[in-house]
């Protein structure tokens, strides 16, 4: 074996580690997977011959590289990101796709992606990298151009804004899914009362439908989502398609047999405190849809 196709077999046996730390980054499949393939470019064209730990340059470049691509989509943030809905993934009810279990091994479901939205970039890699990947904060300090001690502080101070917003959800997916079921059987029978009953009194709901949309919504109260679910599925128009979404109970919302959204739900002591709707057409056209809406 050359040293090229060395180094490509030790690159391919970090890449779902490396997709897992750039998802955690970025929130986004399609992002996650052009930062690892610049970490490939990277890795064929530099002399790693005095890298002593491959794995960790490897983590080290693709961090680098995370922090890089949300610098520059806070320079083109649109008003309306309080709406953004990081990308899911998606899963059959009955069957998780093994490298989806891979990515999704520390249960990061779109509530937590949503809080790390919130996290400015160094704050967002210092957290991930050490609280999520367990990385010594002596590793982190060069990729944040901090000491030790004010990496620590970095991740410390992204662990309280995490824990303040972040919700502990149930863990029980069969649980979720009666939940799910009674949120969908209250809207279509038009009972107002036993939506309110499965929401929590603080819910909140985001709706991307994409950047500019005026479908992009954050709506909160019971009474306000309430009143829109029974708007929206009320009757037999939509479909909802029971599914894994990023390992928690959520639907694949058709409409004639097309997806026109995805809904993640977080729920905590039997309610749902929390909705999350991806309608952006161009996001949905890039997710593997069909297993789910077919069955």
């Amino acid at each position: 074996m050359d040293g090229t196709d060395w180094l490509a077999e030790r690159f391919e046996a970090n890449r779902t580690h490396l997709r897992a730390v750039a998802y955690r980054m970025l929130g986004s499949l399609s992002e996650a997977d052009d930062v690892v393939q610049d970490a490939w470019f990277r890795l064929s064209r530099s002399d790693t011959s005095e890298v002593d730990n491959l794995d960790g340059w490897l983590t080290t470049v693709v961090a680098r590289l995370s922090v890089d691509a949300l610098r520059s989509r806070e320079t083109r943030r649109e008003d309306s990101f309080e709406a953004h809905v990081p990308d899911p993934i998606i899963d059959r009810e009955d069957a998780a796709d093994p490298e989806h279990a891979a990515l999704l091994a520390d249960s990061v479901g779109l509530a937590l992606l949503v809080v790390l939205d919130t996290l400015n970039p160094v704050e967002r890699l210092a957290f991930v990298l050490h609280d999520m990947f367990g990385v010594a904060f002596d590793e982190i300090a060069p990729m944040v151009e901090r000491s030790p001690d004010a990496a620590r502080q970095l991740a410390s101070r992204a662990r309280r804004r995490v824990q303040g917003a972040a919700l502990a959800p149930d863990v029980d997916v069969r649980r979720q899914r009666e939940v799910v079921d009674a949120f969908f059987a209250a809207a279509r029978d038009g009972d107002l009362e036993a939506l309110v009953r499965v929401l929590d009194s603080d819910v909140v709901l985001r709706a991307d439908a994409g950047p500019g949309s005026p479908l992009s919504v954050v709506h909160r109260g019971a009474q306000t989502i309430a009143s829109g679910a029974l708007v929206r599925f009320a009757g037999e128009e939509r479909t909802a398609h029971p599914a894994r979404v990023n390992g928690a109970a959520g639907v694949v919302v058709t409409i004639g047999g097309q997806p026109v959204s995805v809904m993640a739900f977080t729920i905590v002591d039997d309610k749902i405190v929390q909705i999350d709707i991806l309608a952006d057409p161009n996001r949905l056209a890039q997710l593997n849809l069909r297993d789910v809406t077919s069955r």
